[in-house]
C-alpha cells in the first residue's frame, strides 16, 4: 500500500476532529444538556446533576490518562487506542436515544453520557501526540489551528442539520418548519433524543479517513501493550519527579488546567444556563452554538496563523483575558436585565447579547485550544509525546471536576443559576496569573 503524502496524512488528522467534535457540540453543550433541563424540570436542579455527572467523568479521565499515554508511548500504535475507545464514544452517544419524558432512567442516562465522554477525552489524547510528525515546529501552529477550526466546522455542520431535520421546538417543527425526519415523534422528542444516535454515526462515518491516511507506524521491538503497562508507573513516576526542576513546563501545566477548567465549565453549563435564565428552548441554544461554533472555526484557523507567526502565549493570554471579561458579564444578564440595567418585559436584549458572548466564547475557545496543544508541544520531551499529552490531559481533568463541582455547589447554596458562575471568574484569573512567567521559544520563520 502506497505511503500517503504529507498533505494526505494531515488531512486525515484533521478528521478526527471532524468526527469527534459533535460529541462536545451536539450533547455536552448545546443539544442535549439543555434537553436535560426540559427532562428534569428545574434548571437549577439539571445544573447541579450535571456539575456533578461531569466533575466525576473528568476525575476519571484524570486518573486513567498519564498511564495510557506512557503506555502508548512505549508500545507504540496510538490509532489502535483511539479504534477501541470510539466503540464506547459510539455506545455512550447512542444510549442517550433511551432519554423518554417521563420513562427515562437518570443513572442510565448520566452513565451513557459519561461512558462516551470518557471516551472522547482520552482518545484524543492519542490524536494530540500525533501532531509533531505532521510538519515542522514552525507549521505546527498552523496545522493545530486548522484542525482546530475543521473539527468546529464539523460541529457546526452537524448542528445544523439536527436543528434543521431533527430536534423539534415547542411547536413539534424544527428550525426550517417541518417535522423531524423519518416519521420520528415530536411529542416523546424523538426529534431530539436522535442526536444520541446521530453523533454516533457522523463518528462512524468520518473517522474513516483518518485511519487510512494518517501514518503511525509502531518502533521496532516495542512491547506489548500489557508488558508497556507493567512499566507504565515506573516511567510515568520518573517524569513526574523531574517536573518540579522544569518550572516552565510545571507552571504551564498548572495554568493550563485552571484556564482549560474555566472553559470547559462555559462549555457544560452555557446551554443549561441559557435554558434555566433566559427560558431558551433547545432550539435557541442550538442556534447560539452554530454562531459560536462559526466563530471559534474562523479563530481557530487565524489563531493558528497568529500563532506560527508570534508564538502560542500570546494568543493564550488575549484569549484567557476576554474570556474572563465574558464569564463576568454572564453574572449580570437575565430575562429583565442586561449589565444591571432593567429591560422591559419581551425584550430581545438579553438574548442579543447572550449571542454575542457566545460568539466570543467560540472565537476565544478555538484559538486558545489549539494554541495551546502546540506550546504544550514546545515544552514536552519529544520522545515521550504521547506521556506529556496524557500529563496534558491530567492538567485539563485533574481540576476538570472543580468547576462543574463548585458551579453545583454554589448553584445548589444560593439557589441562582447567575451566582453559580462565578467560580469560572476566579480559574481564568488565576490560570492568567500562572501563565505570565511560561517561557516559550522564540519563532522561527520558515525558510524563504
Amino acid at each position: 500500500m502506497a505511503e500517503p503524502s504529507k498533505r494526505r496524512r494531515i488531512w486525515g488528522w484533521f478528521f478526527y476532529f471532524w468526527a469527534a467534535q459533535p460529541y462536545f457540540t451536539l450533547l455536552l453543550t448545546f443539544i442535549f444538556a439543555p434537553y436535560v433541563v426540559d427532562l428534569v424540570g428545574k434548571g437549577s436542579t439539571a445544573q447541579t446533576i450535571w456539575g456533578y455527572g461531569v466533575s466525576a467523568y473528568g476525575l476519571i479521565v484524570a486518573i486513567s490518562a498519564p498511564f495510557l499515554g506512557a503506555i502508548a508511548d512505549k508500545a507504540g500504535g496510538r490509532k489502535r487506542f483511539i479504534a477501541f475507545f470510539a466503540i464506547f464514544y459510539m455506545l455512550g452517544a447512542w444510549g442517550l436515544w433511551y432519554a423518554v419524558p417521563g420513562h427515562y432512567s437518570l443513572a442510565f442516562l448520566m452513565l451513557s453520557f459519561g461512558l462516551g465522554l470518557i471516551a472522547t477525552e482520552l482518545s484524543v489524547i492519542f490524536a494530540n501526540a500525533m501532531l509533531p510528525g505532521l510538519g515542522a515546529r514552525h507549521e505546527l501552529g498552523r496545522i493545530s489551528g486548522s484542525a482546530w477550526g475543521f473539527g468546529y466546522v464539523g460541529g457546526v455542520v452537524s448542528l445544523v442539520l439536527v436543528l434543521a431535520f431533527f430536534a423539534e421546538q415547542h411547536n413539534g417543527y424544527t428550525l426550517i418548519g417541518i417535522h423531524p425526519l423519518f416519521g420520528l415523534d415530536p411529542a416523546t422528542r424523538e426529534g431530539t433524543r436522535a442526536v444520541g444516535p446521530f453523533t454516533a454515526i457522523w463518528f462512524a462515518v468520518f473517522i474513516i479517513p483518518f485511519f487510512l491516511w494518517t501514518r503511525d507506524p509502531r518502533p521496532k521491538g516495542s512491547p506489548s501493550v500489557l508488558a508497556a503497562a507493567r512499566t507504565a508507573w515506573p516511567d510515568l513516576k520518573a517524569t513526574l519527579s523531574t517536573l518540579p526542576g522544569n518550572r516552565s513546563l510545571s507552571l504551564f501545566l498548572v495554568a493550563s488546567m485552571l484556564y482549560r477548567d474555566a472553559l470547559n465549565g462555559i462549555f457544560v453549563f452555557g446551554g443549561v444556563y441559557a435554558a434555566g435564565v433566559l427560558g431558551w428552548s433547545v432550539v435557541n441554544v442550538g442556534v447560539f452554538g452554530i454562531l459560536a461554533a462559526v466563530t471559534g472555526a474562523i479563530f481557530a484557523w487565524l489563531g493558528g496563523k497568529a500563532d506560527s507567526a508570534f508564538g502560542p502565549k500570546p494568543v493564550i493570554l488575549i484569549c484567557v483575558v476576554i474570556l474572563t471579561l465574558v464569564a463576568t458579564a454572564t453574572l449580570y444578564l437575565s430575562r429583565s436585565s442586561v449589565f444591571g440595567l432593567p429591560v422591559v418585559a419581551g425584550s430581545s436584549l438579553p438574548d442579543i447579547v447572550f449571542y454575542i458572548l457566545g460568539a466570543l466564547i467560540g472565537a476565544c475557545a478555538g484559538a486558545m485550544q489549539a494554541a495551546s496543544r502546540t506550546m504544550m508541544v514546545q515544552q514536552a520531551n519529544p520522545e515521550r509525546m504521547t506521556e506529556a499529552f496524557g500529563l496534558y490531559a491530567l492538567a485539563g481533568q485533574a481540576t476538570s471536576f472543580i468547576a462543574p463541582f463548585a458551579i453545583a455547589v454554589t448553584t445548589e447554596i444560593t439557589g441562582s443559576q447567575q451566582a453559580g458562575i462565578t467560580p469560572l471568574i476566579v480559574l481564568f484569573l488565576a490560570g492568567l496569573v500562572l501563565l505570565l512567567p511560561v517561557r516559550t521559544r522564540p519563532v522561527v520563520a520558515a525558510p524563504a
